[in-house]
């Protein structure tokens, strides 16, 4: 048995581990959670789940999701800029750099926050609470020392120890509409991700190609290899199909698919916001 913080090896009915620290619970106890298991994202089926120092729980499950961590003294957890809802008034607020100047600039030009937040409790165990900007579902996803290509809108939150990474997508991502970078998260603990509706998981079979909107996708595996192209053949089917750039994926690996796209949610409200010279429904007031 392997820790499944740091992956160091355990003894049999331990209830922490030796080299991280992580509190363990015994399989058979009935507070442990239970989780989906057959493809390469652990998720918690009951949304909620413990790490190093902090346990956490997604409440509302659905389209107005809220992930709740509760901070063990001196403990912290890492967020997207904005990420956050509400927190106790003993948690301690620090924005900074990640990965320094250069780090920073890659996620600005990626569409990013150049700032990362780091929630530490300070005297006494806190509460933080994070959800994202847009209606939809908070997944808990348990990393095992892996590697993860999530599109930045995506992430959420996560584990101090995770490394996260804005990585170059070359003309993959510039043509998809998708921004030049895209996040690399890598490691062991915690991850909060969030989509636009719910989120659909999809395992492909060695060989097996499958093609997903580029606006629904949330992530996938690392190692996984796609292909960017128009959705259909020739520029004038395509114009008529109503799709713009899909991502053709090769197996074995697993994807998580958004429902929604919320770019075309964007699309559908446009016609209900007045103009910028103020006709089209909007209002003028007189003297």
């Amino acid at each position: 048995m392997n820790c499944p913080k740091c992956n160091a090896l355990l003894l049999d009915n331990a209830r922490f581990c030796g080299s991280c620290g992580l509190t363990l619970q015994s399989e058979a106890s009935p507070s442990s959670s239970p989780r989906q298991t057959g493809g390469a994202f652990q998720f918690d089926a009951d949304g909620r789940g413990q790490g190093r120092g902090y346990t956490w729980e997604i409440i509302f499950q659905g389209a107005f999701a809220l992930a709740v961590v509760n901070l063990q003294p001196e403990q912290a957890i890492s967020a997207e800029a904005g990420a956050m809802v509400s927190m106790s008034a003993n948690v301690d607020l620090e924005s900074q750099m990640k990965g320094g100047v250069f780090g920073a600039l890659k996620r600005a030009v990626g569409g990013e926050s150049a700032f990362v937040s780091t929630f530490t409790s300070r005297g006494g165990p806190g509460e933080v609470t994070f959800a994202p900007g847009a209606p939809g579902d908070v997944a808990g996803i348990e990393m095992n020392n892996q590697t993860f290509m999530v599109q930045s809108s995506s992430y959420l939150a996560g584990d101090t120890s995770l490394t996260v990474d804005t990585k170059f997508g070359g003309a993959k991502s510039f043509f998809g509409g998708e921004g030049l970078f895209v996040l690399q998260i890598s490691g062991a603990g915690l991850l909060l991700v969030s989509s636009f509706g719910a989120i659909h998981r999809k395992t492909l079979r060695p060989g097996e190609k499958y093609v997903v909107d580029t606006g629904h996708l949330v992530a996938w595996e690392g190692h996984m290899q796609y292909n960017l192209r128009k959705a259909a053949s020739g520029f004038f089917k395509s114009f008529l199909s109503g799709e713009g750039m899909v991502a053709e994926f090769s197996g074995p690996g697993e994807i998580l698919i958004q429902t929604r796209n919320l770019a075309a949610f964007a699309g559908l409200l446009k016609p209900f916001f007045p103009t910028q010279g103020g006709s089209g429904g909007g209002f003028s007031f007189g003297n």
